[in-house]
């Protein structure tokens, strides 16, 4: 059962790759990016949450983010430990051509999007179960 997840991932990965190359954004990044263009200004452990990812893996992404001026990170008002982070206009900029990966990718797949929303059911429900 892992391998073939572990191959799928890779395989897709690499289709996305040169779409998010145009968008100077590897995979990691562009996971974080879709999630603040969903909720913006939101604390890293926050986005951390939401994708799985600790401080130790998010905290190099979000700086290279930040050196290509995507987003902004600053302290909180109400407590200085915790950090936001916020999309610059350039970050909000990058939304739009970034949805069209997903669909991008799906079409080189070779899936029916039935299959694939199946699919993806079926891997949220072995996440939540390894969880």
């Amino acid at each position: 059962m892992c391998f073939p997840i572990y191959l799928a991932s890779k395989e897709i990965i690499k289709i996305y790759k040169p779409y998010l190359k145009k968008l100077n954004l590897t995979y990691t990044q562009y996971i974080v990016m879709l999630v603040l263009w969903e909720e913006d200004n939101i604390p890293v452990k926050d986005i951390g949450e939401k994708l799985y990812l600790d401080s130790g893996t998010l905290t190099p992404v979000l700086k290279k983010l930040e050196k290509k001026n995507f987003i902004l990170r600053s302290r909180s008002k109400e407590d200085e430990r915790v950090l936001i982070i916020s999309l610059t206009i350039e970050g909000r900029s990058l939304k739009e051509g970034a949805y069209e990966v997903p669909q991008k990718a799906f079409c080189k797949s070779g899936l029916k999007e039935e299959d694939v929303s199946l699919l993806k059911g079926k891997l949220y429900n072995l996440v939540d179960n390894l969880i």
